[in-house]
Formats: C-alpha cells, sequence, structure tokens
C-alpha cells in the first residue's frame, strides 16, 4: 500500500469532540465510506494482510467492524460473524464484558457461529 493512499485514510478520518460524552474524541470514518476509492483502499489493506492466511470467519465488532469485516469476508469467500451490543441478536448468545474509556459494555455473538477449531480474525 502507497505511503500516499495511508496518508489518505487518515487524514479522511475525523475527530468528534465530546461524543458521545464529554471528553470523548470520536474517531468518525463516514469519510471514507462515502469515498469509493478510499473504502475499497481500506479493505484492501485487510485483504493484503490477510489472502494467504488459513482463516474461517471474519468476526466485525458493533458496528463498524460489520462494514468493513463483511467486505472483507466477502473478498475472502469466507463466513462473517457479526459481534453485537448485548441484546441486538435474536438467537442465544455468548457474551464477554470489557471496559471503555466512559464506562463498561457487554458484546454478543451466537453460540453456533463459530464452530470448535475454527480460526477467525477479529
Amino acid at each position: 500500500m502507497a505511503a500516499e493512499t495511508l496518508s489518505k485514510l487518515h487524514a479522511a478520518v475525523r475527530d468528534v469532540p465530546d461524543f458521545p460524552k464529554t471528553g470523548i474524541i470520536f474517531k468518525d470514518i463516514t469519510p471514507i465510506l462515502k469515498d469509493g476509492a478510499l473504502f475499497r483502499a481500506s479493505v484492501d489493506i485487510f485483504l493484503h494482510q490477510l489472502r494467504n492466511k488459513r482463516i474461517d470467519k471474519i468476526v466485525g465488532i458493533d458496528a463498524r467492524g460489520f462494514l468493513f469485516g463483511s467486505a472483507v469476508a466477502y473478498e475472502l469467500g469466507i463466513g462473517f460473524v457479526p459481534l453485537r451490543k448485548k441484546g441486538r441478536l435474536p438467537y442465544r448468545t455468548e457474551s464477554a464484558r470489557y471496559s471503555l474509556e466512559y464506562g463498561e459494555a457487554e458484546m454478543e455473538l451466537h453460540i453456533d457461529a463459530i464452530e470448535h477449531g475454527e480460526k477467525v480474525v477479529l
């Protein structure tokens, strides 16, 4: 990946102060998503790292991870697993709690989303 492209990707990410809470600087990626060339370049970065690896699934973290993860999984011809905020998945789930700068949260995935022994990229 050319340094110029990486520089353009970095420059496209917009800082939004005090979102979602005071004191947090949110990294807004929508400028990348609206630009076809930048969105493709961002997906290509993942593909460059993953194309020759044995991977069974891509796990995308709610919600930005869905955008990039599903595109990468599609290109690799493998499955995509959404890792969602608690209470957003309709089937039985496994969950894990984690800490953020501004509190704690819990994420879930379906219990049958990943089989024993499968290799995943998060």
